[in-house]
């Protein structure tokens, strides 16, 4: 028997969840700010008359304003949307315990073994969207399918406050003649290499053969092309699971565009300093370092190198991030986001002993690292800050959603 996956997003989340503090402003357009200076920050959620003026979430309010003059800013308050974000969650309990966050406003429910008290799939998909909209003041949309991926896709396919069913039957009709980049894990960069072999829309890759879509990507060739057929098995996680963690990693958009080099640096070493924290909690070493930056014209590329000696030395694995942005970063164009990713991990006890200088070098900075954490942890991070971090105060940044530990194939 096929399983019954169902995905929920709450729509505009942060936003609705403003509108309810704030009535009077619902009809209105407005955005939620990332930061209390109202000319500053970027759109992290805006309601639907703020959409008719193509406002987009990532864009700087002040490109937001000059589309609407007239945009009402909202500063965002994160423990709002962690207290709905708990509420819905309550919700979905009520219909089945393998539940999978997938971010603050979005969840995967398996309710294949509940159908027998709940009714079919679609079913226990409307009574949920009307318990979120009566109980909680928000709404949902919520696809329904036989596996995570399409179910995922199907809550995208009408907005807001919608069921959508992707079934074996329909789902080449419903899916198929959509763009590529609708599928998930297809970005930017996946697009344009699909899009030079006239790949263009979630069906051209599943008629591609697999070995020519492997031959391009590798295995998350294989990956997209099984995704596209509905072969995607991957189970619902019960909401204590604990998937091997596959790599940590920090971003951060600033309230201002990173213009020089020396911008870059006190940003970066922040990132680092977050993502090696975290490492060590882990009792993790990395050996290969990631960049992700974006430009103010929102470009955005990967990049990534070999550490040679694996470790979770925060001086390290900034030195290496920090080459990489140089390196690839050409000519200089001011950067609106950035982040840093540790991949290939290995418990530290794993790791191969060496007699080189440089190895007792990162072995002895590991120490200090440590000796700093456990002085963060007892006195606050506001306790022992890096000099770097200090020459400009506007860079310093709050990392209350940004932190990203990578424990499944599905996060981004």
């Amino acid at each position: 028997m096929d399983r019954i996956i169902l995905h929920s997003d709450m729509n505009n989340f942060y936003a609705t969840v403003e509108s309810l503090y704030y009535p009077e402003i619902v009809d209105k357009p407005f955005v939620v700010g990332s930061s209390t200076e109202k000319n500053l920050g970027i759109v992290l959620s805006k309601n639907y008359p703020a959409r008719e003026f193509n406002i987009k979430t990532g864009e700087p309010i002040l490109s937001a304003k000059k589309k609407c003059p007239h945009l009402i800013i909202v500063p965002s308050h994160f423990d709002r949307y962690i207290a709905y974000s708990k509420k819905a969650i309550k919700i979905y309990s009520d219909y089945t315990d393998r539940i999978e966050r997938f971010g603050m406003d979005e969840c995967w429910l398996d309710v294949t073994e509940s159908t027998a008290l709940f009714g079919d799939g679609e079913t226990i998909a409307n009574e949920i969207r009307s318990r979120i909209r009566n109980e909680l003041g928000l709404t949902v949309s919520i696809g329904v399918s036989f596996n995570k991926i399409f179910a995922k896709l199907g809550s995208d396919l009408k907005k807001p406050d919608a069921t959508t069913v992707l079934s074996r039957e329909n789902f080449k009709e419903k899916i198929w003649h959509l763009n590529a980049n609708e599928l998930l894990n297809v970005g930017r960069a996946t697009t344009k290499t699909l899009q030079k072999h006239n790949i263009l829309t979630i069906g051209d890759i599943a008629n591609t053969p697999e070995s020519f879509m492997k031959k391009i990507f590798g295995k998350r060739g294989v990956d997209l092309w099984q995704f596209a057929n509905g072969y995607d098995s991957s189970p619902v996680n019960v909401e204590d699971y604990k998937s091997p963690v596959k790599s940590i990693g920090n971003s951060t958009t600033p309230t201002k565009s990173l213009d020089t080099y020396d911008d870059i640096k006190i940003v970066l070493y922040q990132l680092v300093e977050s993502v090696t924290e975290r490492l060590r909690k882990q009792n993790l070493n990395g050996k290969v370092v990631q960049i992700t930056v974006k430009d103010t014209n929102f470009e955005s590329y990967d990049r990534q190198g070999d550490l040679g000696t694996p470790c979770c030395c925060t001086n390290e694995i900034f030195e290496k991030a920090f080459e990489l942005f140089k390196l690839h970063h050409k000519p200089f164009r001011p950067v609106r986001m950035i982040g840093v990713r540790v991949t290939n991990l290995m418990p530290m006890d794993c790791t191969q002993l060496s007699f080189d200088s440089h190895f007792e070098d990162i072995q002895k900075q590991e120490k200090l690292d440590k000796t700093i954490d456990s002085i963060r942890a007892k006195y606050g991070n506001e306790y022992i800050k890096r000099a770097v971090a200090m020459t400009d105060p506007t860079l310093v940044y709050d990392e209350h959603e940004e932190d990203m530990i990578h424990m499944t194939s599905f996060k981004k």
